[in-house]
């Protein structure tokens, strides 16, 4: 019996998930990069780590970091001397929460939230993140500067305080709402590329709300909020709501780290 992949950590999902060749037809198949693959050219290449010190970041084996590499770097050449679109999704991947070691070339904030904001296992207790601006639900999830924190059980909220992000934007801000063990996310209008790193986070999302945080927090503690399934951002990633469903490779649940 084969031993199961191991999941991959990623530091945040990818800003951007599809690339297209201008004068592209919009029919032709794209080349998909998984996000472990974009993972090991976000570290190598762009941050200008050692296979060895990606392997740390990622918790997986050199040799294992060094197919990855070879396997992305086929696909950006193939990109780039066919003009085929790119796609980044699926992957055997985890988001980083703050846990462990290797996180880079320094210690990652989400280490610290990770520690701070802790939940016991088994805690009954459901964590709502809300995108806030001045008591109101911030309007576009990429650009929150501060989330507010509910602690919620049996219909009431517990506690509630405003944590920053630190500068996270778009996907990397799925990282920070795993280390603050965030259960579910309310909030205005979200890109498609979000969206889905908040499924591979096992994050539930409320999106299109838009008015007093602590009024949208307590209905849907209470389970009468009204929310819109289909909210989308258009203005950063007009492409990325094409196509994806939960539950395929990379949406979370087939890593057992989760």
């Amino acid at each position: 019996m084969p031993r199961p992949t191991k999941c991959r950590r990623v530091c945040h999902y990818p800003r951007m998930v599809e690339f297209r060749p201008q004068g592209t037809p919009e029919n032709r198949q794209p080349i998909l990069l998984t996000v472990d693959e974009y993972e090991t050219i976000r570290l190598i290449d762009g941050e200008g780590l050692s296979q060895e010190q990606c392997s740390a970041s990622m918790q997986i084996a050199r040799t294992t970091v060094q197919k990855i590499y070879e396997s992305a770097r086929r696909k950006l050449a193939d990109m780039l001397v066919s003009g085929r679109p790119l796609r980044i999704e699926g992957g055997e991947f985890r988001l980083c929460d703050g846990q462990g070691t290797g996180c880079g070339v320094s210690a990652c904030f989400k280490q610290s939230y990770h520690q701070q904001y802790r939940k016991p296992e088994g805690d009954p207790i459901m964590r709502i993140a809300v995108t806030y601006e001045n008591g109101q639900i911030f309007q576009h999830f990429g650009h929150t500067a501060q989330f507010k924190i509910y602690d919620v059980q049996d219909g009431k909220i517990l506690s509630a305080q405003v944590v920053d992000t630190n500068g996270s934007g778009h996907g990397a801000l799925a990282g920070v709402l795993t280390a603050l063990n965030v259960d579910a996310l309310i909030c205005g209008g979200i890109g498609g590329g979000a969206q889905m790193a908040l499924a591979a986070a096992n994050i539930k999302l409320y999106g299109g709300v838009s008015g007093s945080a602590d009024a949208a927090a307590q209905a849907l503690a209470e389970g009468t909020l009204t929310f819109d399934p289909n909210a989308h951002c258009d203005h950063h990633d007009h492409a990325h709501g094409q196509g994806h469903t939960c539950g395929q490779h990379g949406c979370g649940g087939h890593c057992g780290e989760h």
